[in-house]
């Protein structure tokens, strides 16, 4: 406890150093100037009337400045707010209903003889799926469930236009901005992009405006929800007075895959429907209304390297299958695309107290580098509030959160959207910042950061700040199930099935 409160004494007395050495240097001079008589103004009107065109000079050289900063200086991006998208209660399924269609694709597959199948192949699926941190009520593609399951470009079409049309009307009613006011589209799915584009599909059902500047990005992976934010925030500093209009989702109808390859049978067991779509402003009347503002985004591609480019990998099978393969090393390059990424965003975000531990450790680390082991990791909790890691699978979260140096509430959102949602890719941080705003956490003030994961191998991250004390919107996707989150997930290697219990909200 003793060394607890030391330490926050310490990171007070260095954060806030300035103002402590402002305060005595402000006492002192209103002392001086106190004691400053009549005779010593005049002395100092005299001095100003004989050096009139030096402090003409100064000043104007200081208005300048000031003009210039003003006018150059990026304008605040704003999120006036957001949508995840809730399927419909006929969608939901379960470990068992999901093992289910499973076994409906490999019999619908007529290149196999499904009576030759091997059935370790399904009991590994089995095992994934009871450890991957999902529970009951996550949600599959309608093509899916259909019996035999629908595995068409129309059943893709289907699932996307279904997501993405649902959360923008959500958004667009919850906001009550007319769907022509929009400057900026950007849409962001990894494995399903059709002609024409799914961009090109919004402006056809909202109507939006001829002049839009729209952009569809494709193959990006999990990471791409964050970088389509990363472009919106470019775009709207050169694009004044406008909004943005971002979606992010992932087609699991087009990416299943029913081939006997377990390190591409693995995204069978973790990916589910969902989807996001998030409206941004660059207008200061915008300021009132909006949830947060954007603080930074920072990205980071380690694809230079072979076994970073190579861990998530589209492909074919040994029977011409096409699926994703994730390879083994996924979390540990995770973890070295996570360090790099935090070298960038770390000096914008952390307080000089952190900095300055981490200097002198580094400086330790030279001198004496057989008696230091690691250099210091910072404690990003004393910039950040609220931490909304990809909810990409058990794995993924467990390396993270060891990294940073967590605790469970720091990645209750995480492993909540997890169990309830699944994996659904770029979309996964949304849902997570919904809860915690479901869970009334979110105070005007706190900042958020939100740690996207994908393939390439990318990590990108975007900080927010609250504008107010944030409220859960109509229509969010925890205000049916929030009271029984979290949940404690017992994982018991030695049995076949996993354990639930309701934990406190």
């Amino acid at each position: 406890m003793t060394s607890v409160n030391a330490k926050l004494l310490y990171h007070y007395v260095l954060t806030n150093f300035f103002n402590l050495c402002l305060f005595p240097l402000t006492a002192l001079l209103v002392g001086k100037v106190s004691r400053l008589t009549a005779n010593d103004l005049y002395h100092f009107y005299f001095h100003l009337q004989h050096n009139l065109i030096t402090v003409i000079l100064l000043f104007a050289f200081t208005t300048f400045g000031l003009v210039l900063y003003i006018v150059t200086r990026p304008k605040p991006v704003y999120l006036v707010d957001y949508s995840c998208y809730l399927p419909p209660p006929h969608l939901k399924v379960s470990v068992s209903k999901v093992m289910d269609i499973f076994y409906q694709i490999r019999k619908a597959d007529t290149s196999r003889n499904v009576a030759c199948d091997d059935p370790s192949s399904l009991d590994f699926l089995r095992k994934i799926q009871e450890r991957s941190g999902l529970g009951d009520e996550t949600y599959s593609p309608p093509g899916l469930i259909h019996v035999p399951p629908q595995k068409t470009f129309a059943a893709s079409r289907e699932e996307t236009e279904q997501v993405i049309i649902g959360a923008l009307e959500k958004l667009f009613e919850n906001t009550k901005v007319n769907p022509r006011d929009i400057g900026i589209l950007v849409v962001n799915s990894s494995m399903f992009n059709p002609t024409p584009s799914l961009s090109a599909m919004v402006v056809n059902t909202f109507k939006l405006r001829s002049n839009i500047k729209s952009f569809s990005l494709g193959g990006m992976g999990c990471s791409a929800g964050v970088i389509a934010i990363d472009l919106a925030k470019d775009l709207l500093h050169v694009h004044k007075n406008t909004y943005a209009l971002v979606v992010s989702t992932e087609n699991i109808t087009h990416g299943i895959y029913a081939g006997e390859n377990r390190s591409m049978m693995v995204s069978n067991c973790l990916f589910r429907v969902g989807g996001a779509a998030i409206l941004l402003s660059n207008k200061p009347g915008d300021r009132r209304r909006a949830k947060y503002k954007l603080c930074h985004t920072v990205r980071t591609h380690t694809g230079a390297d072979d076994k970073s480019f190579r861990c998530v990998q589209q492909g074919d099978d040994e029977s011409g299958k096409i699926g994703v393969c994730l390879s083994k090393d996924i979390t540990a390059v995770a973890g070295t695309a996570l360090k790099k990424n935090i070298a960038t965003l770390g000096p914008l975000i952390l307080p000089l107290s952190e900095k300055f531990l981490f200097l002198v450790t580094f400086i330790a680390k030279k001198l004496l580098k057989d008696k230091i082991k690691h250099y210091y990791v910072p404690d990003f909790k004393v910039a950040i509030d609220h931490f909304c890691i990809h909810a990409g699978g058990r794995a993924v979260i467990d390396v993270l959160e060891k990294s940073l140096g967590l605790s469970p509430i720091d990645v209750e959102a995480s492993r909540s959207t997890l169990h309830r949602f699944g994996n659904t890719s770029s979309s996964s941080i949304w849902y997570e910042l919904a809860y915690i705003e479901a869970k009334g956490r979110m105070k005007k003030g706190n900042k958020a950061w939100q740690i996207a994961l994908g393939s390439g191998f990318k990590c990108n991250s975007a900080v927010w700040v609250a504008l107010c004390n944030v409220k859960a919107s109509a229509n969010s996707p925890w205000e049916h199930c929030i009271d029984r989150y979290p949940v404690q997930i017992d994982f018991d290697s030695s049995k076949s099935d996993t354990h639930v219990k309701n934990g406190r909200s």
